[in-house]
């Protein structure tokens, strides 16, 4: 029985530093949505200041990172299977989870609204669907799904059509930068176009690096700790003076480096990326953790029902079985939002319910799960009866 999949993914011929690479930054995700889930349900965290401060520490780079790998494999995309069908991928792999996860977390949230405090928020409704695609910032977290999907595709077309090369696309996406700059600054609202503006150039990046960065070559000087100690320190020094600003009573809270010193917080995403990819060449190269990389191949499902799993895991664990020791708490809620995704996606490959994540079935994948469910019944069906 193999329930998270683990001996088909770590038998795939994958980058392995791009799976650890996405699993580190999955995990820093979760922390932070496990504090957003359990703040203002009766938690009492301000006992235990040191929780905050590590997510903040910590806020930074997690999602610029995601646009940065998804760009360095952009190119090789688009060589071997040409625009119409990276976009078709796009709308399989992204915009489809998107729609699907997201109609049934906001389907929870107004059903939930009928029955707490939610009923005066009146942006739980059905328009809120709607903005999944016109302004996901206010739907949560599927800004990020978004945002990915319209970056891809935007990206795709002018690298195909127009012929727009890396670093003509990276100089665009810092025009595009300065644009969301200013959109934050001065409190405006695009809509979905403020974060396509403003993680453009971390998806233009990562295509710029990618003939290094996935030259097999190369892996020896990326996992070396000569560049390891230096971007440590000098990350520790950038996180500890953006993190004391964060920390400063604002109505932007994490987001006031982002929104308000924008070309700062650019500064503090890229040391953050360069020293977590530095940090996954070392793993990758040790072969330490290798759950990690598990946790990565899966970064996209767990992250379409993260925050659904956690708010179940909020009632069960601190409703229903009253455990009110905040440290526990976090650590069963972060957990959950980490596994039980996991384990959620592979049930769904084993039993035919794929379609919940892609409209294209993953053959090989729903073969091996399928082939190991198959091998668990002959076996339980040749035990001698008792």
């Amino acid at each position: 029985m193999d329930p998270f999949n683990s001996k088909f993914i770590l038998n795939e011929k994958r980058w392995l530093w791009i799976d650890y690479d996405k699993g580190i930054s999955i995990l820093l995700v979760g922390y932070g949505h496990a504090l957003a889930t359990l703040q203002g349900h009766g938690l009492d965290l301000s006992s235990y200041p040191f929780f905050n401060y590590i997510g903040t520490f910590f806020y930074g780079f997690r999602m610029p990172l995601f646009f940065i790998v998804s760009g360095l494999l952009v190119g090789r995309s688009l060589n071997k299977k040409g625009l119409g069908n990276y976009i078709s991928n796009r709308t399989n792999n992204i915009l489809y989870p998107l729609l699907v996860w997201g109609i049934i977390e906001i389907t929870f949230q107004i059903i939930a609204a009928r029955f707490t405090q939610l009923t005066i928020d009146h942006r739980v409704g059905p328009s809120k669907y709607l903005k999944l695609l016109t302004d996901p910032r206010d739907t949560g977290h599927f800004w990020y799904l978004n945002a990915l999907f319209c970056i891809g595709v935007i990206y795709a077309f002018l690298r195909s059509v127009f012929k727009l090369k890396p670093w003509l696309q990276v100089i665009l996406g810092l025009i595009l930068f300065s644009i969301s700059a200013y959109i934050h600054i001065n409190d405006l609202s695009a809509g979905f176009l403020t974060d396509v503006f403003g993680y453009y150039i971390f998806f233009a990046l990562g295509d710029l690096i990618s003939t290094v960065m996935l030259d097999e070559k190369n892996i020896q000087r990326f996992s070396s700790w000569k560049i390891f100690v230096p971007l440590l320190v000098l990350f520790l020094i950038i996180q500890y003076y953006f993190t004391e600003i964060n920390l400063r009573p604002s109505a932007h809270g994490n987001n006031f480096v982002e929104r308000k010193m924008p070309f700062f917080f650019l500064i503090e995403a890229l040391v953050g990326c360069a020293i977590s990819i530095n940090f996954s060449f070392l793993l990758q190269k040790h072969q330490l953790f290798t759950w990690i990389r598990i946790v990565g191949y899966h970064s996209l499902f767990i992250y379409c029902m993260q925050m659904i799993v956690m708010n179940f895991a909020r009632i069960f664990f601190g409703s229903i079985l009253h455990i009110g020791h905040a440290p526990t708490l976090i650590l069963l809620v972060w957990s959950s939002g980490i596994v039980l995704p996991v384990f959620f996606y592979n049930f769904c490959l084993k039993y035919n319910l794929w379609w919940l994540y892609t409209f294209r079935k993953p053959k090989r994948e729903v073969e091996y799960m399928q082939s190991t469910r198959g091998v668990r019944l002959e076996l339980s069906s040749n035990k001698n009866p008792i």
